[in-house]
């Protein structure tokens, strides 16, 4: 007999698994600690006024997936009615089984609206109108409280001025919590571009305070807008880059770059590489001295579609899995912040899934005393946030690293309703541990695995990243 869709013990092949998930994880609250969400959304509470707006707005996933179906931009990213861009999204999940897209969206569908339709073009009109219909009672913080959500880290540019988390924390009513995520990777990836640098400098100039002229006066300025992230309650910072260099820091190239992007100069490779080395060190060594995690997101090749960026512009999904040279920079990096007694906690998340043993035998090579672990293997991220993926991540931690020290899983979202990945992923660790409880690999007691899986989905983060103990109850 065929299974139903999406039924309740999806994924949970046994029986140990089913009462992991319905017991334990299921009843575990979310702490997402990375994500690309509004935080003026949040902060503001808002409510939105189509399905269009709060599924495609901004997520490029979706967008991703629709220019692939073979539709017009006007229709993905542009100005079309919102109905029309619901239909177009419509005629696009068929297209999608078997792509974790294809789960989210109906797994959305149920938890949030209690809409049980398969999505197409014949269901469309349906659930728009019913989804539409319940739109109004769904504000962007009692969707995060419904799903059991009590605190995200957004993301966030060293320039901001974080009046909506700050907004947040004055709040005596929300019904969440929200911290900056602080990304200093535009004083490196706008560097060839002079015009966009001196304009990004310029902001975090008003920022920081700080007259930006030379590396000193830039890393300075860096460290000012942490210390504001830091007292807003942020606990990390996070950097994105194809691959760490595989050189020796070299702060008078570094500076030169800085001082000629100031005269409209663009950077040569070599001093794009040495401001990289010097704005990680930074962070880095901030990281250390207030005891919060460096987070490196390695490996993907962005922006690659000329169409795309031109028409649109950059970070709208026209990505793919880099495959340039990893473990060496990576290595050096965090050898030399070892050794100058600097290396904080460490989240590595890579893009290639090539890289997935490179990355976790990496973490496991560096240990510090108190710490368990000193540095994560990070959730499955982006082109590896579907199940195989997270069964491979799980699996590959488990062989080589300490799969009961695990931070667990993220949304990397932009949308609201994503928050589903956890419950997808949390599935998937509860088959993985009551697979190998009935195969005898675990002993069958339910106190030890309902403390791995709690741990998994929810306590280790918190531990991991000093958050406040009340976020995991």
């Amino acid at each position: 007999m065929d299974a139903e869709f999406l039924n309740d013990d999806l994924l949970l092949s046994g029986a140990t698994a089913r009462w992991l998930f319905h017991e334990v994880a299921v009843r575990a609250p979310i702490v997402d600690l990375h994500n690309h969400l509004s935080a003026v959304d949040v902060a503001d509470d808002r409510v939105y006024e189509t399905l269009s707006d709060l599924w495609l707005g901004d997520d490029h996933y979706k967008w991703r997936a629709m220019r692939l179906a073979g539709f017009a931009e006007e229709l993905v990213t542009g100005s079309a009615d919102p109905w029309d861009k619901f239909t177009a999204w419509a005629a696009t999940v068929p297209r999608l089984i078997r792509n974790p897209l294809y789960i989210w969206t109906h797994l959305e569908l149920r938890r949030v609206f209690g809409i049980d339709l398969v999505l197409g073009p014949g269901t469309a009109r349906e659930i728009w109108e019913e989804a539409n219909r319940q739109l109004p009672s769904w504000s962007a913080q009692k969707l995060l409280l419904h799903f059991g959500v009590r605190a995200i880290a957004t993301t966030e540019d060293p320039i901001d001025d974080l009046a909506a988390h700050l907004s947040l924390r004055e709040n005596a009513e929300a019904s969440v919590a929200m911290i900056p995520t602080f990304r200093p990777d535009a004083a490196y990836r706008l560097l060839d571009n002079p015009t966009a640098w001196n304009a990004w400098a310029g902001r975090l100039e008003d920022a920081s305070e700080i007259s930006v002229c030379d590396l000193y006066s830039l890393l300075s300025a860096l460290a000012r807008s942490y210390e504001r992230f830091a007292a807003a309650g942020g606990r990390a910072s996070d950097n994105g880059l194809s691959s760490l260099p595989n050189v020796a820091p070299n702060p008078a190239l570094a500076d030169s770059a800085i001082r000629r992007a100031r005269l409209g100069e663009p950077a040569s490779a070599d001093e794009h590489d040495a401001v990289v080395l010097e704005v990680l060190a930074l962070a880095g060594r901030l990281s250390y001295a207030d005891e919060s995690v460096l987070q490196l997101h390695l490996g993907a090749l962005r922006d690659i579609s000329p169409r795309v960026v031109g028409s649109v512009g950059r970070d709208v999904g026209a990505d793919a899995a880099g495959d340039g040279p990893q473990v060496q920079g990576l290595a050096r990096f965090l050898g030399g912040l070892e050794r100058d007694a600097n290396l904080p906690r460490v989240v590595l998340y890579n893009a290639n899934p090539a890289d997935d043993m490179l990355f976790a035998t990496v973490a496991g090579a560096f240990s510090r005393p108190g710490v368990a672990p000193l540095i994560q293997r990070g959730p499955p991220w982006w082109f590896n946030d579907h199940e195989a993926g997270m069964r491979r991540q799980l699996e590959v931690l488990s062989e080589v690293g300490q799969l009961a020290g695990f931070i667990g899983m993220l949304t990397d979202s932009r949308s609201l309703s994503s928050i589903t990945r956890h419950e997808l992923f949390r599935r998937i660790l509860c088959d993985v541990v009551g697979r190998d409880v009935e195969e005898g690999r675990i002993p069958a007691d339910m106190a030890l695995c309902s403390k791995v899986v709690r741990d998994i989905c929810v306590d280790n983060a918190v531990r991991y990243f000093g958050l406040p103990n009340s976020w995991a109850q």
